[in-house]
């Protein structure tokens, strides 16, 4: 998995030496609410963090999922995650973006930054032009309905609001954004700095 660059940030693949972070964001209940459904689960040690590293680390079939740990250039701490992931139940698979960060990180743009470069890297790299490149042609965003900071990220990335609504993928309610490869085109899309 290539990094990417952004003008303040670096996005990796996590190592091992990142797990003493990954455990201080993952243990926290502010953090975990938002990554699934319920029960939340909260990381409770060391190994825990490093077998979570080694499965975000690891090749994936699917080229398209991809993991990075988004660190602040300037400083090498790393702020949070930024992903692409296939949605439950959908065969064949659909495609989400996701972010989270540690609460001492949040409200800098960094989620913004991060996000905004790999959704880009996804739309160029992935264009269908051979088999290692197969398309990615949308892009959606699902988050709780109370999400409030998260649906902040989606509409400065220029996502399309589709409501809150019985979630397809998720139980309950869901708020849902998605972005196609037209309307990231015609927003100018842009070659992320790698």
């Amino acid at each position: 998995m290539s990094e990417i660059r952004t003008e303040r940030l670096l996005l990796r693949s996590y190592v091992p030496s990142d797990a003493p972070r990954v455990l201080d964001l993952r243990s926290r209940y502010e953090v975990i609410r938002w990554l699934s459904d319920p029960p939340y689960v909260l990381m409770e040690t060391l190994d825990e963090a490093e077998a979570w590293i080694a499965k975000e680390s690891a090749p994936n079939p699917d080229p398209r999922m991809r993991s990075y740990a988004v660190e602040v250039a300037d400083t090498g701490l790393v702020v949070g995650t930024v992903m692409v992931a296939a949605l439950p139940r959908t065969e064949p698979p659909e495609y989400q973006i996701g972010w989270h960060l540690h609460p001492d990180s949040q409200g800098r743009g960094y989620a913004t930054e991060a996000a905004r470069a790999l959704l880009d890297d996804t739309f160029v790299r992935f264009d269908g032009s051979g088999p290692d490149r197969p398309p990615v042609d949308e892009l959606w965003c699902d988050m709780f309905a109370d999400n409030d900071a998260s649906a902040a990220v989606a509409r400065r990335l220029g996502f399309r609001d589709t409501g809150i609504r019985d979630d397809p993928w998720y139980d309950g309610d869901g708020h849902i954004f998605v972005m196609t490869r037209a309307d990231w085109e015609r927003a100018g899309g842009t070659q992320p700095v790698g």
